[in-house]
């Protein structure tokens, strides 16, 4: 079933707060959700906003302006990613804080929704202005942050040095080392084994599980990656080496198209020499534009938000698209790939498996005792086909499609502990 949504302007379809708005109505129609309840879910408990001075290798001081949204602790601390971009917005990082809400409990793990993001270009600025920059913001938002509040997370533009940064300028604040204040850190300061490709290899699973609920075999699925980040990559690489056959490669600045498939171990190692995957010679040249819209069985979009918009999702060809970004279908599209019958695995879902991995790193950081890699991809795994089947079931109990039975039932548990909680007024 679509979302019935009224004409819009591109710049209103492009709007991620707008979006996730439009599929959380439609839910919580579905679910007759209480008025009161829907109140409460459908805005952000807290915004904040800091302005804040960090001196540049110059010597000179610039003024950067940081966001972190936190939708909901109904059950349990905030969860969510940080990232710098030039693009960030406040709409956006609402947006992104209410899917993390969803996302949460669509994989039923123990924490509300949360994002933050800094406005600057990244590539422009050295590794010292980027750890200044960052202690800062931390420091400004630190009363709102820590491991019973709100965990931080790596994200578009940040890493598990940025999270080192974190931890650190947080604990000599509080006065000890606190490693659980944040996910996504390295090894040997309370990071989790198997967190960094956790996103991929969830990516890959509900690849799997697709498969296998619609009776399409492995040996003959194409694929089609946009986006070859950490998740684009991983996905990749782990779907390669599982049997899939990786046609299309898309990048902002490019694309690579192999009918026969693409060596995704050679091309990580060419991406990694050259900083770029253009030039690579196990592939043809392709714009990136064109291998969105190529014949495959499988599409994931795994960088950023509107890649499939009213402007291409009519020509799309993918059986199913598996959205491995936050946000990379608009509302209106979703229309259109519902007339087209295509099968939808949402983001909520499809991207879970990297705060999954990071609700498992919380936990071995709280407990000081560290799992193997087999345990924490165990677990994993189990979690994300669980999810999967709770979902698709969910579907066709409510005669829905994916995305709106995954928010319906992601909203159906929040509500229902915020009933057994009660509303403190």
């Amino acid at each position: 079933m679509a979302i019935a949504t009224p004409a819009v302007t591109l710049d209103q379809e492009i709007n991620p707060w707008e979006a996730q708005s439009a599929r959380f109505d439609f839910a919580a129609r579905k679910l007759n959700l209480e008025p009161n309840l829907w109140k409460v879910l459908s805005t952000p408990s807290r915004e904040i906003i800091v302005h804040f001075p960090v001196t540049l290798d110059s010597g000179q001081i610039e003024m950067f302006t940081g966001f972190r949204v936190q939708h909901s602790i109904a059950r349990g601390p905030c969860k969510g990613g940080i990232r710098y971009s030039p693009d960030v917005t406040l709409d956006e990082v609402r947006a992104l804080a209410s899917w993390m809400t969803w996302k949460c409990a669509v994989v039923n793990i123990p924490f509300g929704g949360a994002k933050g993001g800094v406005i600057c270009d990244p590539k422009k600025m050295s590794l010292g202005e980027l750890e200044r920059m960052t202690r800062r913001y931390t420091s400004e938002i630190i009363d709102f942050i820590g491991p019973e509040k709100d965990v931080p997370a790596p994200d578009v533009n940040t890493n598990e040095q940025t999270m080192a940064w974190i931890m650190d300028t947080y604990s000599m604040h509080m006065g000890h080392t606190v490693t659980s204040v944040v996910t996504g850190k390295p090894l040997n300061i309370g990071g989790s084994r198997g967190r960094l490709e956790a996103t991929g290899r969830g990516v890959l699973v509900v690849c799997d599980e697709s498969l296998r609920y619609l009776n399409m075999p492995i040996d003959s699925c194409r694929v089609v990656i946009q986006g070859f980040g950490n998740v684009g990559s991983n996905a990749a690489r782990l779907m390669m080496e599982r049997g899939y056959k990786i046609v299309g490669i898309a990048e902002r600045d490019g694309g690579l198209a192999n009918p026969n498939g693409i060596d995704i171990h050679q091309l990580i190692e060419y991406k990694y020499r050259n900083g770029t995957i253009l030039g690579f010679r196990g592939a043809e040249a392709m714009p990136s534009e064109e291998l969105l819209v190529s014949e495959c069985e499988i599409l994931i979009p795994a960088a950023t938000e509107n890649v499939i918009t009213s402007r291409n999702a009519d020509q799309i060809k993918a059986r199913i698209v598996v959205e491995g970004a936050n946000g990379p279908t608009t509302a209106v599209a979703d229309e259109i790939l519902a007339d087209k019958r295509i099968f939808i695995v949402p983001d909520i879902l499809a991207n879970a498996g990297g705060v999954t991995a990071s609700y498992f790193e919380w936990v071995q950081d709280r407990q000081g005792y560290f799992w193997k890699e087999a345990i924490v991809n165990e677990q994993l795994e189990t979690i994300l086909r669980d999810s999967f089947d709770d979902v698709v079931r969910y579907a066709e109990a409510h005669n829905v499609n994916n995305r709106i039975a995954a928010y319906m039932l992601a909203i159906d548990r929040v509500a229902f502990t915020i009933k057994q909680r009660g509303i403190y007024a």
